[in-house]
């Protein structure tokens, strides 16, 4: 097994083991997966993917943080503003296509949404809010940036850029694969699809292809992970508005089947207008990009540079151990 698929294996049982194991011990000691309470055993999980890439960058391949995108590159302004106000965008749409459906109205009041919650979770907290509610989460946003930044650095910041292939959009079906079935431990117990955990799971599956797609775009063209961090935090939280206009009157599964349709519009836009270079961040493996963002590089340049990546690090710690 060559440094890079040792590196892959490793981040996969870190980040689904750690997460795993959290999760599951919270939900045996009884704790219910749509409760408050729940949300301190999620953080730890969520942070999951982050220490998973920190450990097999440090200790395993060595091949350190220099592509991480760590900086925040604070002229990237406009993938920062793109990446915190989609969600409210495909709110918007989600909500334009229920209505024009017929399926129901929403309440602006979020009065339903207190009384019959949202997605299964309490929201009586909201009570009196109304149209606050957008500027409000908007806000969160921001400040759960750092807290998605824990998947974030994992799925974006080390996974995805290594799961190459020849097209960004394979890339992003791999990832998005892996991604949604991460979450499985709590979407199939109800979580965020009370109505059709089975189905919101698979949809699921769906959204996260998606997602990885626009989210890993946002992370190459603005050079730093923290963009598709405010997308994860956004998504998370702006993009919940729906839930709570609708308030029970619309299954969150359907609502979800709903985001399908702009999120796809998002990136086919991607993938016609603007350069999606899978080599971004990764330039420093010796790969380059063509036309639409193509690969003309070797898959081995990152072979190479990952193995000797590790056979440095493993003479550095025999030198140490002498």
């Amino acid at each position: 097994m060559n440094a890079r698929s040792k590196g892959i294996v490793w981040y996969l049982i870190i980040a689904f083991g750690l997460a795993w194991s959290t999760w599951e011990l919270a939900i045996r000691s009884g704790v219910s997966v749509l409760s408050w309470q729940f949300t301190a055993f999620a953080i730890p999980g969520a942070f999951a993917p982050a220490i998973a890439a920190a450990v097999v960058r440090k200790w395993i391949t060595h091949e350190g943080f220099s592509d991480a995108g760590l900086s925040l590159q604070v002229k990237s302004w406009g993938y920062y503003l793109f990446a915190w106000l989609l969600p409210l965008i495909v709110a918007l749409v989600v909500t334009a296509e229920a209505i024009t459906l017929g399926l129901a109205q929403p309440d602006f009041s979020l009065t339903r949404a207190v009384a019959n919650g949202a997605a299964g979770h309490d929201v009586a907290g909201f009570s009196g809010v109304g149209p606050a509610i957008i500027p409000q989460l908007l806000l969160t946003a921001i400040v759960a940036a750092p807290i998605l930044w824990g998947e974030e650095f994992g799925w974006r910041g080390y996974l995805q850029p290594r799961l190459v292939t020849k097209s960004p959009e394979l890339t992003a079906i791999y990832t998005g694969v892996i991604w949604g079935v991460w979450h499985w431990p709590l979407t199939l117990r109800g979580y965020d699809f009370p109505d059709r955990p089975v189905l919101g799971s698979v949809l699921l599956v769906v959204l996260a292809i998606l997602f990885s797609y626009i989210f890993e775009w946002l992370r190459q063209k603005s050079k730093t992970i923290w963009t598709s961090s405010l997308a994860h935090a956004s998504t998370n939280t702006v993009g919940g508005l729906a839930h709570l206009w609708f308030g029970g009157a619309i299954a969150p599964s359907t609502l979800s089947l709903l985001a399908l349709a702009p999120l796809f519009v998002v990136c086919i836009v991607i993938f016609l207008y603007r350069d999606f270079a899978v080599g971004g961040q990764m330039a420093q493996y010796e790969y380059g990009h063509g036309m639409n963002g193509r690969l003309v590089g070797s898959r081995a340049a990152i072979e190479r540079k990952l193995d000797t990546n590790a056979s440095d690090g493993a003479l550095s710690d025999k030198t140490a151990v002498h």
